[in-house]
């Protein structure tokens, strides 16, 4: 490798570094080459680069990123984890290549800035992934909006009962049709009873107009009859 190739690998480790969301250093002695390629396929599935460069060029591109802290991990064989998705899942990976192979190490590592040991990457292994965090955190979320809507709907149930009780009260208080058409025919055969009753009590006044005509015409013969005298 010459020097503008070596110059080129600097800057692209350093950009590497600056863009990664977290950064393993992992102690790789004793991997071998298909060990390595199959765990670089795992770590695929995690957006996470496993590459293993010189320390010295390491060295260069953290002084270009401003990592200094990564370059006290930089003894013996390391390896670097560059992580672009989920921190948890890529450790998660390293973790168990780890257990299998008996070979894997951590070191340590970078991540938003901090620096990690040894003990806090194998403690972001044991985390669930984010998929899992962001599953558990939406059950929490949605666990009082699940009792709110179970109570509301309760209370709308009760005040369909409640006004289907008032409905069924009204009816009860309420006629019937039917009796309050034989009410309203009793209360007209009543009417027509007591009209009847005050026609019979009263004098008929046909009968006296009839007199006082005949009385009139019988004082008028009279009249003319001693006339005729």
């Amino acid at each position: 490798m010459n020097k503008d190739q070596k110059a080129s690998l600097v800057e692209e480790l350093a950009e590497q570094i600056r863009s990664a969301e977290a950064i393993f250093a992992i102690d790789y002695r004793g991997i071998s080459v298909s060990q390595a390629a199959e765990l670089r396929t795992r770590l695929r599935d995690a957006e996470t680069r496993f590459r293993v460069v010189k320390n010295s060029l390491t060295e260069r591109a953290s002084d270009k990123a401003g990592a200094d802290s990564l370059k006290a991990m930089l003894k013996g064989p390391t390896a670097l984890a560059f992580v672009a998705g989920d921190a948890a899942l890529a450790a998660k990976a390293l973790s168990d290549a780890s257990r299998t192979l008996g070979t894997l190490e951590f070191k340590g590592g970078l991540m938003d800035g901090t620096t990690l040991t040894a003990d806090d990457v194998r403690s972001i292994a044991r985390l669930p992934s984010r998929d899992v965090l962001h599953a558990q955190f939406v059950a929490t979320i949605a666990a009082p909006l699940s009792g709110l809507v179970r109570t509301l709907n309760a209370l709308i149930a009760g005040l369909a009962v409640q006004l289907g009780q008032i409905a069924e009260k009204k009816a009860e208080e309420s006629p019937a049709p039917e009796a309050a058409g034989a009410k309203a025919e009793t209360d007209e055969g009543a009417a027509a009873t007591r009209a009847a009753s005050d026609a019979d009590e009263s004098p008929p006044e046909t009968e006296e107009a009839s007199t006082e005509s005949e009385t009139e015409t019988s004082d008028a013969e009279s009249s003319d009859a001693n006339k005729e005298e």
